[in-house]
């Protein structure tokens, strides 16, 4: 384990590249190949399944769990974050959720509609891991590198987790379209099925591999460790949060652009967790290979424009305005939530997709950078953005629920995707009550 300097190229490197490691799993997981997977073992039956005592269509018993984990991880943030800043030991913590979420994915090999709730567990855990390792790698960010460096390097961060699991997903890919090069044998379907299996566990492997590097470099962390943790240190996270709750009252732009981004970031969120089980049941595939192709093909045309959507969104605000560009992206999202209930064909959802990551990379970048302009002078950055990862959390909580809830009772995701529309239609009433004074307003 080396010892480097604050600031140092290799620790930033070092730091940076555990988004390489990491984002294999909400692309591969969360966006493209569990929920095609997941569609795959419903071929043949109708969408619904007798689980916890009721009967749930597939699609809304997903959105429940993720809800579910989600605020879980709302919960455990700031105590987690306040325990692992006393004591010290961030570096601990962070390898468990990362083994936690890695293992958990590899376990999602044995998922099956006969072993469901051993299946939704394992979901759940890598969910929790996941977003529970982001919180200590993300608090990490000042301990290793200078203000004037964390931009450049969080940005790296970013570029190396694309890159990675782009690589991966290519791969998994080839490996579910040509199953009999990698030695995968039996029908298509079944194929196709052991495929994504084990590119499950090419995630878990990808994932706790290549954070050793991470690990190797990054500090200790355990210059605390004789601390012990009373009930005051554990609760400490949240006091932070409370205190960041007061401050927003002497704030008036701060409180109601986090009011409209709190309720906008529903929606937004809630579509990038559920948009291939919305392409997967209500697009008109001529195949179930089409199906798998088509819809991997659209995670990553998400994928590549919303980079594009990134900075062409940086420009219009540096022009516009941040809160200007805000509204004009959030009617955006309205016409395509209404636009979704009509699509049917295939072409039709390339199109969608294409448009989609054109708004969901630059609401994404403009929404925290606007959100750090419009903070306090202070020392305390970090238990703000602490609320604000909090509050997006629990937007994911509702925004999920609400989606769930109309799929169960309408039996259709054209519904869910349509009330939507309704979050960004508040997000933009919101926003245009956030003072004209501002400097993000000219």
């Amino acid at each position: 384990m080396a010892t480097l300097e604050k600031g140092s190229r290799k620790l930033l490197n070092a730091w940076a590249f555990y988004d390489w490691a990491n984002s294999v799993y909400p692309l591969t997981i969360s966006s493209a190949i569990f929920p095609i997977f997941y569609e795959k073992l419903f071929t043949g039956r109708d969408h619904y399944i007798h689980v916890f005592g009721t009967t749930l269509k597939n699609s809304a018993l997903i959105s429940f769990v993720t809800a579910a984990a989600f605020l879980m991880v709302a919960f455990m943030s700031p105590l987690l974050s306040g325990i692992a800043d006393y004591v010290g030991n961030k570096k601990s913590f962070m390898r468990f959720f990362c083994y936690l979420g890695a293992l958990s994915c590899m376990c999602l090999y044995w998922f099956s509609l006969d072993n469901i709730y051993v299946g939704l567990l394992f979901y759940f855990l890598g969910l929790i891991g996941f977003w529970g390792s982001l919180v200590f790698y993300n608090s990490y960010l000042p301990d290793i590198a200078y203000p004037e460096q964390q931009d450049k390097i969080s940005a790296k961060g970013y570029s190396l987790g694309y890159i990675g699991s782009v690589i991966l997903l290519i791969f998994n890919l080839a490996m579910v379209m040509k199953p009999d090069l990698f030695g995968i044998t039996g029908e298509p379907l079944e194929a196709a099925i052991k495929a994504m299996k084990y590119s499950f566990i090419s995630v878990g492997i990808w994932w706790i591999g290549f954070s050793q590097y991470t690990y190797y470099y990054l500090p200790k962390g355990n210059k605390n460790a004789n601390r012990k943790v009373t009930g005051a240190v554990v609760f400490n996270g949240f006091r932070e949060l409370k205190k960041v709750w007061e401050l927003l009252s002497a704030n008036i732009s701060l409180k109601r652009y986090l009011s409209a981004f709190f309720v906008y970031s529903m929606a937004v969120q809630t579509v990038m967790l559920i948009a291939t089980y919305f392409g997967a049941q209500e697009i008109q595939w001529s195949s179930e290979s089409e199906s798998t192709t088509g819809l991997i093909i659209c995670i990553l045309v998400i994928q590549l424009v919303a980079v594009l959507g990134a900075v062409a969104t940086s420009r219009a605000s540096a022009k516009f305005g941040n809160i200007p560009v805000l509204i004009a992206i959030n009617i955006f999202w309205v016409l395509l939530c209404i636009g979704a209930y009509f699509i049917t064909l295939p072409i039709h959802f390339y199109v969608m997709a294409g448009l989609v990551g054109l708004v969901m990379g630059g609401i994404q970048a403009l929404s925290r950078s606007t959100y750090s302009k419009l903070l306090p002078e202070s020392d305390d950055t970090a238990s703000f953005f602490s609320f604000y990862d909090v509050s997006e959390k629990i937007g994911i909580v509702i925004g999920m629920c609400v989606y769930g809830i109309i799929d169960q009772i309408t039996g259709s995701p054209r519904f869910a995707i349509v009330f939507l529309a309704v979050f960004f239609i508040v997000g933009v009433i919101l926003l245009f009550r956030v003072p004209k004074k501002s400097a993000l307003n000219q």
